[in-house]
């Protein structure tokens, strides 16, 4: 976000969504436990969303031309692993 502004929801109170990001039945609630969360994550990373991306453009890669996709993203962790000790 511009500014620093952090826009994931468990950092802020569950109230509407200013950013139109998520919806309600979406939102991080306390019952959620790191089992939960975790699994989540574990899921989301096995089969990504390609019908309502974060980033179109990766979203449109993904359903299109995975082996591209699979390049840029193999750059942009070697790319942040360079930067990490900058």
């Amino acid at each position: 976000m511009p500014g620093g502004e952090v826009c994931i929801s468990i950092l802020h109170p569950p109230e509407d969504d200013k950013y139109g990001y998520e919806s309600a039945a979406e939102r991080w609630s306390p019952v959620q436990t790191p089992e939960t969360i975790l699994l989540s994550v574990i899921s989301m990373l096995s089969s990504p969303n390609d019908e309502s991306p974060a980033n179109i453009e990766a979203g449109k890669l993904w359903r299109n031309d995975k082996k591209e996709f699979r390049k840029r993203v193999r750059k942009c962790v070697r790319d942040s692993q360079e930067s990490a000790w900058d």
